[in-house]
Order: structure tokens, then C-alpha cells, then sequence
């Protein structure tokens, strides 16, 4: 049996390792025993943000945003279509820029929305402004195909 790659539940926060063997997508967690993966992003505050960044063994796709942008608004509807089709091979987090001061300044986010592109705890790229589920799921993929 191979190790497999850790990942963060996204309700309980607790880490949990996949089985290479087993499908991912009906991954369930050992702690809560809810679903790993929902086909929906997970809402993460700061301390969340850190846990998935320093425990995750997959790339994570973080919206930063805030309640009162319009764009950001306007794509959170997408950002949720691209979470069907991404997981259970990226995790998708969002990020209240409001909520989340430091992690903000501390990531350098000048603008919102802001989709980070995370692997091994580090940023592998990073765009700004409103997309549609298609160009946020390209991007994403065309990032990830990078060495």
C-alpha cells in the first residue's frame, strides 16, 4: 500500500491521509466522517488558510475577496462551478480579505478578486479580476502544468 497524500478536511480541519489506491473523490474523513471533498469551495479564516497551506499534499485554488466587491460577487458563482470540476485534484478555498488582514498583506493582495494558485505551501501563480467557471478552471490547469 502506498502513503498516499495528505489533505485538510474542509468541516472539522482535521488532516487526513488519501490512499493512492482508493478514489479520492469518495474520500471521507476520519475524524468527522463527513466528505473530504464536496465539489464546493471551503470558507477559511485565517488560521484555516495556514492549516490547508502548511497540511495539504494537493494544490489549493484560494479566491481572496471581500462581501462588498461587485466582481467578486459576481464570481463567486463561478468560482463554485469550478470547484465541481477541479476537486478532488485541487482544493478550493475562499478568503475574506476583510476577515483576514494579515494573510492578506502577508500574500500581497493589491486587488481583489485575486485567485492564488498554491503547491507545496508556495504560490505557483496568481491572477486578478472576475473570470467566468471556464477560464477560472483553464487558468487553474494551464498553472498546474507548469514544472
Amino acid at each position: 500500500m502506498s502513503e498516499g497524500r495528505k489533505v485538510v478536511c474542509g468541516n472539522c480541519g482535521k488532516i487526513n491521509r488519501l490512499p493512492a489506491e482508493r478514489a479520492p473523490a469518495a474520500a471521507r474523513c476520519g475524524s468527522c466522517h463527513q466528505p473530504i471533498f464536496s465539489g464546493h469551495p471551503i470558507e477559511v479564516d485565517e488560521a484555516g488558510f495556514d492549516r490547508h497551506l502548511a497540511n495539504s499534499e494537493i494544490p489549493l485554488l484560494v479566491d481572496v475577496w471581500a462581501p462588498w466587491c461587485g466582481p467578486c460577487r459576481a464570481m463567486a458563482p463561478m468560482f463554485e462551478r469550478a470547484a465541481g470540476e477541479l476537486e478532488p485534484n485541487v482544493r478550493l478555498l475562499k478568503l475574506n480579505s476583510d476577515n483576514a488582514p494579515a494573510a492578506s498583506q502577508r500574500l500581497g493582495i493589491s486587488g481583489i478578486p485575486t485567485l492564488l494558485l498554491m503547491r507545496g505551501g508556495r504560490e505557483i501563480a496568481r491572477t486578478a479580476g472576475a473570470m467566468d467557471a471556464q477560464r477560472i478552471v483553464a487558468w487553474t490547469k494551464a498553472g498546474l502544468a507548469r514544472p
